[in-house]
C-alpha cells in the first residue's frame, strides 16, 4: 500500500463523497475512484458502501481507517524527524496518560526542557491504561504515565517520586461528606461509578465480587463522572486531586479507610530507538528518578 493512497483514503472517510475528497485534494474524482477501486483490490476487501449521498466504510474500512490513521501519523512523524538540520535540538515528544495530579513531575520536566531548547515540542494524550498500553505498542506515542497496578513487564518504567489516594467523590451536602474517611460498608450497598481500569483494586479493598455491588456507571476520565456525582447519580470512586472540590464545585472527596495508595510509572517500548528529542526527554527523567 502507498502512502498517498491511504491519505486518500481517510480523506475520502472524513468528507463521506468521492467529489468532496476529490475537491479537498485537488485531483480528478474518476482518478481518486480508480485509485480506490485498486485499494480494494490490493486488499480483497469491499471498503466502502456506496449510498445516494454519502459513502459510509463497510467494517474492513473501518479497520483500515484505524491502522492507515497509526501508519499516516508514523510517516509523518518521521519525516518531520528527518527534516531537522543542524545541532538544535527540536522535533515532537508524545506522551500519553492517566488523570493523575503526578502529570505536574512531568510538566516540570517538560518546562525545563522547552526552557533549554525552545524548539522541541509536546504533544499530550489522556486516556486509561489499556488505551495508553496500545497507543505505546504502536508507537504513537513515546512515553506513557501508568497509575496503579498496570501490568508493564513488556516495557522499561520508572517509577515515580509520588503515590495517588483512593477515594470517593460525592455531593457536598451528602451525608458520607460529614466523615473523614469511607468504608467499604459505608458504600457497598450504594450506587457506585468506578474507573474502568480500577477493577483489582477496588477487589482487594471491597473484599467482596462487584456482582455483588451496585455499579451503575463506569469511566475512563473522571471530569465526566464527577458531573454524575455532582447530580447524584452515584459516589465516584478515583483518586484525589484531579478535579474541583472547593466549596463552590458541589463536591466533597473523602479517603477510603483502610487507606489505598496508587504507585505511578513512566514507562517506553524496550529497544525503542528515540528522536533526539524524545532521548533527551528519556534522559532527563532518567538523571531526576532513574
Amino acid at each position: 500500500m502507498e502512502i498517498t493512497a491511504l491519505r486518500r483514503f481517510l480523506m475520502i472517510a472524513r468528507e463521506g463523497t468521492i467529489s468532496g475528497a476529490a475537491a479537498a485534494l485537488h485531483i480528478s474524482q474518476p482518478s481518486l475512484s480508480r485509485q480506490m477501486q485498486e485499494l480494494e483490490r490490493e486488499l480483497g476487501s469491499t471498503l466502502f458502501v456506496r449510498g445516494k449521498r454519502r459513502i459510509e466504510l463497510t467494517e474492513a474500512g473501518m479497520r483500515l481507517r484505524a491502522r492507515a490513521e497509526e501508519i499516516v501519523d508514523l510517516a509523518d512523524r518521521t519525516e518531520a524527524e528527518f527534516r531537522i538540520t543542524g545541532d538544535a535540538l527540536a522535533g515532537e515528544v508524545r506522551i500519553g496518560g492517566g488523570e493523575t495530579p503526578a502529570m505536574a513531575l512531568v510538566a516540570d520536566v517538560v518546562a525545563e526542557l522547552q526552557a533549554a531548547y525552545p524548539l522541541m515540542r509536546f504533544s499530550l494524550h489522556s486516556g486509561n491504561a489499556e488505551d495508553i498500553a496500545d497507543r505505546l505498542d504502536t508507537g504513537r506515542i513515546d512515553f506513557g504515565l501508568f497509575v496503579g497496578s498496570a501490568n508493564l513487564d513488556k516495557y522499561e518504567a520508572i517509577k515515580l517520586p509520588a503515590r495517588d489516594t483512593w477515594g470517593v467523590f460525592m455531593r457536598a451536602d451528602d451525608p458520607l461528606a460529614r466523615q473523614e474517611r469511607v468504608r467499604p460498608e459505608d458504600i457497598a450497598d450504594r450506587p457506585l461509578i468506578f474507573s474502568r481500569q480500577a477493577n483489582r483494586e477496588m477487589r482487594t479493598w471491597f473484599k467482596r465480587d462487584f456482582e455483588d455491588l451496585d455499579v451503575v456507571a463506569t469511566y475512563n476520565l473522571l471530569y465526566n463522572a464527577a458531573i454524575f456525582a455532582r447530580r447524584g447519580i452515584g459516589y465516584v470512586v478515583s483518586l484525589e486531586g484531579i478535579v474541583d472540590v472547593s466549596t463552590s464545585s458541589g463536591l466533597a472527596f473523602r479517603p477510603l479507610d483502610p487507606p489505598l495508595a496508587a504507585d505511578l510509572f513512566i514507562a517506553w517500548k524496550r529497544y525503542q530507538v528515540f528522536s533526539p528529542a524524545a532521548g533527551a526527554f528519556l534522559q532527563r527523567i532518567r538523571e531526576l528518578w532513574g
